[in-house]
């Protein structure tokens, strides 16, 4: 094949990359506007009964605001993409806006717009819960460095700077207020400030620096004596702990939320301790596996509900929420005490998409989500079994790394064996660099998802389905180029006279980019799954665990370099260029399963076997791009023997040379 058709199929295969990073990007303004758009709606609810009252306007000013938010709502909601159930919510939003003109009683607008803030609070995953456990003494010196010129050193929106404020600033201290403000909506009034107001945006400060804010702020009307009430309450009762079984729970619960489950009493008193001591919540829920497990319940009863009302979009982007934000969580401790029961897992929610996707009938549907329910209850019995939990965390640390280490390895070691056979050892400070950039790069990775944002699902998917898309493409053109240089004979001279021209300083820096992606693809992963792992009463066995994975890996990279000095150049070249090509073909079908499993690409399932290791999944789409690899590349290496076949005698090799 000619170098300007291999341009013209490389400029097309990156191009995919492009379009999905683009696509990547467009798709983060949708999110900032429904995230705004909740503010708005959370911000009615609670501030409604302060403009009218049985139907009467009690503030103008107040009541103005109601107007403009309902309005910006309407708008905000209208700009976003149309898609499943957009056209539904649209109309509740101008529902909503009607109730408000006609001064509606303050429960029916609380209601509705609660019903539609909870919609968008699924359908674009905003943000619910930090990362980690809020650090209240970092949010009180924040309060005082940033809030108390407005709303005073207390709370009660007296600082010096409130005086003609319209409106003023709120009082923190407003008992009555604070019972319809959860931590979440704080969070979000802090990350996107509120329009019409003097209230800005804080979105300079790190994502654990706004929650302790909003965990600070939303303590300051519970004084004492209803904390340590609400300690002997929670120290006390098991069924108050099964309301917050883990951060997500307690961040969007308000009071009179509470008070509904609780009654008003305990309510106040486990608000004001939780959200002074929200610790209690994560120490009571180690792993959270069970509360991420509720949460793919009731994605799949949500998914379920919407199907029956007939609305195909919604379900299916309701049954991929309860995967990737039910599921994929607790994977890497289900995966390490039963493989199996995760892979059965996830073929059975992979089917109840493709039901969903192809219009199959709702007894179908609901059979196969019941199916998924049985699986659950089976994965939260495995993983509340903690017997040979120390075997079970060792060998799940070990094979973690080993799986996901030998391939970016035969990657990094085949670009070392190839440089140093065509004695190209001054290149290969780009390799190097590549891999150790990406280990720094991991550890800024683990920096930023331990303490500034949490990845989410979907981020992880298609994080490493575009890098390993990326890595297969390049491979695939190299494996072929490799073939294509293992016909040509007469190595010595061709690695004297073209190898020069052909690592110029370009090629060197591509060397870099393929070292990089390929290693950082898996240290990624790898980072998250230690991540979900993590223990302190197993942190012994993880850590054994991991050392002995990177001796074996070690190991496997010496004998891989011992290997490759001892074979013949020839032999050499063809048995790393039909490595790479194998290599590309199990990247792809791993990039289209992450692709698919973030939502990106559709399922068609297929009656075949799930063999990770091979890239093998059982969908058409991932099975068809490994076919398409497999294709190209057998259509490369036969243009290169017929092409060696079509040379003068006089480039073949000598005799006995490899």
């Amino acid at each position: 094949m000619s170098p300007i058709a291999w341009r013209c199929v490389l400029s097309a295969l990156l191009a995919v990359v492009g379009l999905a990073s683009a696509r990547s990007a467009r798709a983060a303004d949708p999110a900032a506007e429904a995230r705004q758009a909740w503010q708005l709606l959370d911000y009615i609810a609670v501030d409604y009964p302060a403009a009218i009252q049985s139907g009467e306007v009690v503030d103008a000013g107040e009541y103005a605001e109601m107007r403009e938010f309902t309005a910006s709502v309407s708008a905000k909601l209208a700009a976003l993409p149309p898609g499943a159930g957009h056209a539904a919510r649209l109309a509740n939003a101008k529902q909503l806006e009607g109730l408000v003109a006609e001064r509606a009683d303050a429960e029916q607008i609380a209601r509705s717009a609660g019903a539609l803030a909870s919609e968008l609070l699924t359908v674009y995953r905003i943000e619910a819960a930090p990362a980690a456990v809020p650090d209240l003494a970092r949010g009180a010196a924040l309060y005082a460095q940033q809030c108390t010129a407005c709303h005073g050193a207390t709370g009660r929106g007296d600082g010096p700077a409130a005086a003609g404020m319209d409106p003023p600033p709120i009082a923190f201290t407003d008992a009555d207020r604070a019972k319809h403000r959860s931590p979440l909506s704080l969070y979000q009034v802090i990350s996107q400030g509120l329009p019409g107001t003097a209230m800005m945006s804080y979105a300079h400060l790190s994502n654990d620096d706004r929650w302790a804010l909003a965990y600070y702020t939303g303590g300051l009307a519970y004084d004492a004596a209803a904390r340590e009430q609400g300690a002997a309450v929670w120290a006390d009762n098991e069924q108050v702990r099964r309301v917050f079984p883990d951060l997500a729970a307690l961040s969007g619960a308000t009071e009179a939320d509470i008070s509904k489950t609780l009654g008003a009493d305990r309510a106040r008193a486990i608000t004001a301790y939780l959200r002074g001591e929200p610790s209690a919540v994560a120490a009571s829920s180690p792993v959270n596996s069970n509360a991420s497990l509720a949460l793919a319940r009731q994605r799949l009863q949500q998914s379920v509900a919407a199907y029956r009302s007939g609305d195909r979009g919604q379900a299916s982007a309701l049954a991929l929420s309860a995967y990737l934000d039910g599921v994929e969580p607790v994977e890497p401790q289900l995966g390490s005490r039963n493989r199996k029961l995760l892979r059965q897992i996830e073929s059975a929610m992979a089917t109840l998409r493709a039901r969903i996707g192809e219009g199959a009938p709702t007894s179908a549907v609901e059979a196969q989500a019941a199916a998924v329910g049985q699986l659950l209850d089976r994965s939260e019995s495995a993983l509340a079994d903690r017997s040979n939990s120390t075997t079970t965390a060792f060998l799940g640390s070990f094979t973690i790394l080993l799986r996901e280490g030998v391939e970016a390895l035969l990657i990094v070691i085949g670009m070392i064996a190839f440089l140093r056979k065509a004695e190209r050892r001054d290149v290969l400070p780009y390799v190097h660099a590549g891999w150790i950039g990406a280990l720094l790069a991991g550890g800024v990775t683990w920096a930023i998802a331990t303490y500034a944002v949490s990845i989410s699902g979907a981020e992880r998917e298609v994080t490493e389905g575009l890098s390993a898309l990326f890595a297969a493409i390049v491979l695939l053109s190299v494996g072929i180029w490799m073939h294509q240089k293992s016909m040509a004979g007469r190595w010595q001279q061709y690695l004297q006279e073209k190898m020069s021209a052909a690592l110029t300083r370009r090629s060197a820096t591509f060397l870099f980019v393929l070292s990089f992606v390929a290693v950082y693809r898996e240290v990624f992963e790898t980072i998250l799954f230690y991540a979900a792992m993590w223990n302190e009463h197993d942190s012994s066995a993880i850590l054994a665990g991991l050392g002995l994975g990177l001796v074996v890996l070690a190991l496997i990279a010496f004998a891989l370099l011992r290997l490759g000095t001892r074979l013949p150049i020839g032999q050499f070249f063809r048995f790393s260029s039909i490595l790479i090509a194998v290599l590309a073909v199990v990247l792809v079908g791993k990039a289209v399963a992450a692709l698919q499993e973030a939502g990106w690409i559709s399922q068609a399932l297929v009656a075949v076997p799930q063999i990770e290791w091979l890239g093998l999944y059982p969908t058409w789409q991932s099975i068809l791009a490994q076919l398409a690899v497999a294709a190209i590349a057998i259509f490369g290496f036969v243009a290169n023997a017929r092409g060696a076949k079509a040379m003068p005698a006089a480039h073949e090799p000598p005799r006995g040379a490899a």
